[in-house]
């Protein structure tokens, strides 16, 4: 079992690879094997995740769809549970970069790059050609 810590390390390492479905299935784990009081945060960034697999596999629509439901997730967490880094993630940077995704998709309709448009976890927002 990973602690939250190497969950997000080990996502990063994933999204940053170009590999967000493997990094929907740590966050996952983390949700499953987490505390209760976490679930939404993690089924959030596990959302967020597989928005971004289905972007860059050309299901624009969907993808769009769940990184908004995600980005959703992630901040009711936040305001909840008052925290806007939990585990050193930027609640704030991740929803302003699904919501920013989510409107390209929308209005390009096109696939993306993964890696290229993967989020910075921890950091920020992850600057085009990073």
């Amino acid at each position: 079992m990973r602690t939250p810590e190497e969950s997000v390390s080990e996502a990063q390492a994933l999204l940053d690879a170009g590999h967000p479905f493997h990094a929907h299935e740590v966050f996952e784990d983390a949700w499953k094997s987490g505390p209760e009081v976490e679930r939404e945060l993690w089924q959030g960034l596990a959302q967020l995740a597989v928005g971004l697999t289905h972007s860059a596999r050309g299901n624009t629509k969907g993808g769009a769809r769940l990184l908004l439901r995600g980005a959703g997730a992630v901040a009711g967490w936040s305001t909840r549970a008052g925290q806007d880094r939990p585990y050193g993630m930027g609640v704030a940077e991740l929803v302003s970069w699904a919501e920013a995704l989510a409107e390209v998709l929308e209005r390009e309709g096109s696939a993306v790059d993964a890696a290229a448009h993967a989020p910075r976890l921890r950091g920020g927002v992850r600057e085009q050609g990073e």
